[in-house]
Formats: structure tokens, sequence, C-alpha cells
């Protein structure tokens, strides 16, 4: 109502969405331009030491290059109190996983601490504690594992269902949308049995707490709104389900 301007109606989801018109964009904060100035700032503060210092001791344990960490909220907006967490982000879906192990190991070492809040937390295992302080990663695609342009594929929503499925591959399941190819689709009410061709493919949540919920082989009871795809380009259709639609309170990944 009060800024038109950012509500833009999207023919490809046949909805509005918010969206930043180009040119009121004065700044992009990257993550990985962000860290490189706390790597070559000649005084830091004792958050974007503690930080440097954080992100050194995951790069060493993991392998992964320095050049593919970055940060991100009140830190990379240089807008941080003593009080703000650590918010990094890691580039690369195998340096994602290869930082998620080296995690796994310094927390078993006592190094490290990891914080659970709730049973989502304890599955994802992306939030810790570094000397006192809470700490979070992410995963970021690199721009080779972009597979897919904004008009490529229009979406259609047709009937919100409920059901269990398999996980069939987690590749993407740790970006934001979070992607699981799924299997062994099994309704849980009338309303969500489907024919063969309509049984989707894959869940797709926009929700970011739903991101590395379930790995392959794992089982997840989803409810969600089933979505028609189509590739434009050659008439290709495709069924998933997507959670984070907002259109019902009731839209969710459980591992099981």
């Amino acid at each position: 109502k009060n800024f038109p301007d950012y509500v833009y109606f999207c023919p490809y989801r046949r909805k509005n969405v918010i969206s930043a018109p180009l040119p009121n964009i004065k700044e992009v904060f990257v993550p990985r331009e962000r860290f490189q100035a706390i790597l070559n700032a000649e005084k830091r503060d004792k958050l974007q030491e503690l930080t440097l210092n954080f992100i050194q001791l995951i790069s060493s344990e993991s392998g992964v290059s320095i050049e593919d960490f970055g940060v991100h909220g009140s830190i990379a907006l240089n807008m941080h109190s003593e009080e703000s967490d650590i918010d990094i982000v890691v580039y690369g879906r195998s340096n994602f996983r290869k930082v998620e192990a080296a995690v796994e190991r310094l927390v078993r070492d006592g190094v490290l601490s990891y914080v659970f809040n709730n049973r989502l937390d304890a599955a994802r295992r992306f939030k810790g504690r570094y000397q006192n302080k809470i700490f979070m990663y992410t995963a970021v695609r690199k721009p080779g594992e972009v597979t897919s342009k904004y008009g490529e594929y229009a979406y259609a929503p047709i009937a919100p269902v409920q059901f269990r499925c398999k996980v069939k591959d987690d590749s993407d399941a740790i970006f934001r949308p979070a992607v699981y190819k799924i299997e062994n689709y099994t309704p849980l009410n009338h309303q969500s049995e489907l024919p063969k061709s309509m049984v989707p493919e894959a869940v797709v949540s926009m929700i970011g707490c739903y991101r590395n919920v379930a790995r392959k082989g794992g089982e997840i009871k989803v409810s969600g709104m089933l979505e028609k795809v189509e590739k434009l380009q050659s008439g290709e259709i495709f069924y998933q389900v997507v959670v984070g639609t907002a259109e019902s309170e009731e839209e969710y990944i459980w591992p099981i």
C-alpha cells in the first residue's frame, strides 16, 4: 500500500511478490566481499576478530579455501554489537559438506559445541557455540551450481497435500530454496491421493528452517502446495510440492 513500487506481479508464478526495482538498489552486500573486508582491515573489533579466527579454524579443519567463506547478517552490514552472533556462509555444495563434517569433528574434540533449540536445529546441526559466542553457517551456490534462470519455468498451484516420502537426492537441500528429490510418495489423506502422472518428484522449501533437515535415504512428512511446473521452451511438465507458499500455516517438512 505505502510502497507499491516494491510489489511486482510475476507472470511466471501468477502472483505478486516483493521485489526491489533495480534502479533503487544502491549497494549489494556480498558475503564473500564483506568477509574479505574484515580479513584485510587494519583494525578489527572483538566480534570481527572472533569471526576471522572462527573461519580460519573451520577452513583449516575442513580444507575449504578461505576464499570460499563469507559473512552475512549484522556483521556484514557493519551494524553488529558485542551481543551479535557469528553468521557465515560457505560457497559451494561440496564445500558445505566438508565444513559440516569439520564442525562435527570439532564438536567431538570439544573445540565447538552444538546449540539445539528445537528438533529442526538438531536435524540441521547448523548452529553452535565457539568461545562462548553463537555461530551459524549456511550454504550459498557457486555460479556454476545455478542451473535455472528466471522465466525458464511457469508455475501453477493445484491443491494442498499431505504425505510421507523418501528422500532420493539431498544435493540441493542445503540451499534456499531447499530442494529434496523424492520417491515413495504415500498420501496421508484422501485429498492427497494423486494419479501417477501428478505424483511430485520434488519437495521445495522457501522457508529457511527446513533446509538440510533430511538426508538421502531418510523419510520425511510433508504438508504443502502441489504445484504444476512447465518448462516453457520444451513444454515439459512435472510436479513438485512447495512449502512456504503463505497459503496456509500448516506447511512443513518433518524428518521421521
